[in-house]
């Protein structure tokens, strides 16, 4: 399956995703991706978060893949079995955060608590870093495996963010493309 076969939706997480984060770079590079836009980027409504989610996935043309990174992560698992059968292939997941840890430094809606730990409904990855400064790759990986995703060691790679260096993200955006034809 190629980029062009489906809707790409983008989840991003807390305090959104910069013009050079890997999320908007490919939003600009990818034709058919575009981002799912919250009313409030700072997580204060798990409600609202979750249903964009599924008033995009409903609206879309075609069949989806969601790309979600953060607090977005966490979004589609709570939107997952509230979206419609079938019309989702598959999501590629990158830096679940642990929001159910006691010292989680972040002021979101509690009802994002705790994480959902459903398989969800439909193939996924989860790329995890070992150096994420919210989450260990342990929880990260525990959680990867609840979901039923396929978990991917990303090492050494921060919060996978701007700020890590994940700007343009090639690595990643192969990732991505090995997911998509997977799901072919």
């Amino acid at each position: 399956m190629r980029t062009s076969d489906v809707d790409i939706l983008i989840i991003p997480g807390y305090d959104n995703s910069g013009p050079e984060h890997w999320q908007s770079r490919w939003e600009r590079q990818l034709s058919t991706a575009r981002r799912i836009e919250q009313e409030s980027w700072d997580g204060s409504s798990k409600d609202d978060w979750v249903a964009r989610i599924v008033r995009d996935v409903e609206r879309a043309d075609r069949k989806v893949v969601l790309v979600a990174h953060s607090l977005g992560t966490v979004a589609v698992a709570h939107a997952a079995p509230l979206l419609p059968q079938g019309k989702v292939l598959g999501a590629f997941l990158v830096g679940a955060p642990d929001i159910d840890r006691n010292d989680f430094t972040l002021n979101i809606d509690p009802a994002f608590r705790p994480v959902p730990r459903d398989p969800l409904p439909f193939p996924s990855v989860l790329v995890v870093s070992r150096t994420d400064p919210f989450t260990s790759y342990e929880t990260a990986e525990d959680l990867g495996y609840a979901w039923g995703s396929a978990v991917v060691d990303a090492g050494d790679a921060g919060h996978m963010n701007t700020e890590s260096g994940h700007g343009p993200w090639p690595e990643g955006l192969m990732r991505f493309a090995g997911f998509l034809k997977n799901l072919a």
